[in-house]
């Protein structure tokens, strides 16, 4: 889990590449970062910098595209953030928000007016869905 960085701070990111040892080389001589294995798949690595964990290296689905590296901010209300950002002229990229595995948090992601994409992590789960009622 993300450190309680407080809201409207950088809380995670992520690298996209199309070759993870030569970034895991990369990354980890010019900032001495070291790397964790990720859960469940050899296509990506948890990036640890001073013993915490920051964010992952992730190889690319496909070519390397602009939403192949980001930066998500810390917000109280993962929905609430979303539909801000769609009010303020942003789009949701289609699967977003979801929830983290094991009640970690929830991630949301969204391009800003002019296209430039933005992750929004909550520490909180998303709101459970109230069922829809059934009139008699």
């Amino acid at each position: 889990m993300p450190a309680d960085v407080g809201s409207g701070r950088v809380a995670w990111f992520d690298i996209t590449t199309s070759d993870l040892s030569k970034s895991k080389e990369f990354y980890g001589k010019l900032f001495d970062w070291k790397f964790n294995p990720v859960q469940g798949t050899d296509l990506a690595v948890e990036i640890v910098a001073a013993g915490s964990a920051i964010g992952t290296i992730r190889v690319a689905e496909g070519q390397i595209s602009p939403f192949n590296g980001v930066v998500y901010v810390q917000v109280p209300n993962i929905q609430e953030s979303c539909k801000k950002a769609k009010d303020l002229g942003g789009t949701l990229v289609p699967g977003f928000p979801f929830d983290l595995p094991n009640g970690t948090g929830a991630i949301g992601l969204v391009s800003d007016p002019a296209g430039h994409p933005v992750g929004m992590y909550s520490r909180t789960p998303l709101a459970p869905q109230k069922p829809a009622s059934i009139a008699p």
